[in-house]
């Protein structure tokens, strides 16, 4: 099975779930100089997912900015965790709007108190040198038509405490397909307890228009968007902690994201991670976004609290 092939008795998975999450509608600002709400995503567990609120606050930035400069920066903190399906009001502040850059910061706020809190920055670009470092992996990486999705590899697998509803989000409900290598850790983690992973991601479907951005600011809040979901998990897969361990809790701490060049989004992504640190409860995750043909497009760390009972 393969995430183009589904059972007669149901849908498809689409990527509609990120566009509705990206979906801002204005609000009048309380605390700064614009402000819009934007709603979290179904998931089942008991709180938010945490790229919602990266990818509305870099949606909520991006549409502060009207001359054409490109989000190349994004640095924030997770404060408070969110509620599911529930308005999120993000307050931004225009910092500075120079010629060659600009800077907004984007405090998020659910139920008068703020969630997360971003600096974001913005550039117009211009000429001078291009340096771009490959993918430099100790994997074997596979194409991505060779790998199972994560519908397959659930269905011919039991055990742990996944419940049914994680099985069903994990397979289709979060607009983008990941195949792992060298595998996944939904269950169990497989194989050795190395600090790489890598993984391919790719849109259901096409990536649909979201009121307020160009295709290219969509692209890089769908990256902020996905991003969040493994970037944890080198960190996991090295301490032998897979996502269905009874009493594991994660939650990401804080969360850094640099843009490099633009790329297809809608094509397969190869996502490159790796640990870099793990130590009091807590571990630090690093990947890049690469294009089949070992384009460069975005950075991303993130340090995140690991919790074991």
């Amino acid at each position: 099975m393969t995430a183009d092939a589904v059972t007669a008795d149901a849908a498809p998975p689409t990527s509609a779930v990120f566009t509705a999450a990206v979906t801002l509608s204005p609000a009048e600002p309380q605390h700064f100089d614009l402000a819009f709400t934007a709603t979290t995503q179904p998931c089942p567990w008991p709180k938010a997912y945490g790229g919602d609120l990266v990818a509305q606050a870099a949606a909520a930035a991006m549409r502060s900015v009207a001359d054409g400069k490109s989000l190349h920066s994004m640095h924030g903190y997770f404060l408070r965790p969110a509620d599911i399906g529930a308005a999120v009001r993000h307050e931004v502040e225009l910092l500075r709007d120079g010629r060659g850059y600009s800077t907004r910061q984007v405090r998020a706020y659910q139920n008068g108190r703020p969630v997360y809190v971003c600096l974001a920055n913005f550039a117009a670009g211009e000429p001078g040198g291009s340096f771009e470092a490959g993918p430099d992996l100790d994997l074997e990486v596979p194409a991505p038509e060779a790998l199972p999705d994560s519908a397959a590899y659930l269905a011919e697998r039991s055990g742990g405490t996944m419940t049914e509803a994680s099985k069903a989000y994990w397979s289709g409900g979060r607009s983008f397909d990941m195949r792992h290598v060298p595998g996944p850790l939904y269950l169990a983690v497989e194989g050795k307890q190395t600090p790489h992973q890598a993984v391919w991601v790719r849109p259901f479907d096409r990536l649909r228009p979201v009121e307020g951005l160009t295709d290219d600011q969509r692209d890089r809040a769908a990256l902020a968007y996905v991003c969040d979901y493994t970037i944890l998990e080198p960190v996991l897969r090295v301490l032998g902690l897979p996502w269905a361990m009874p009493g594991l809790v994660t939650a990401s701490l804080d969360h850094a994201m640099w843009f490099h060049r633009r790329g297809p989004v809608d094509d397969w992504l190869l996502y490159v991670q790796e640990a870099v640190a793990a130590e009091s409860g807590r571990g630090l995750g690093t990947g890049r976004f690469f294009t089949r043909d070992h384009r460069h497009l975005a950075t991303v760390a993130q340090e995140g609290m690991i919790r074991t009972a």
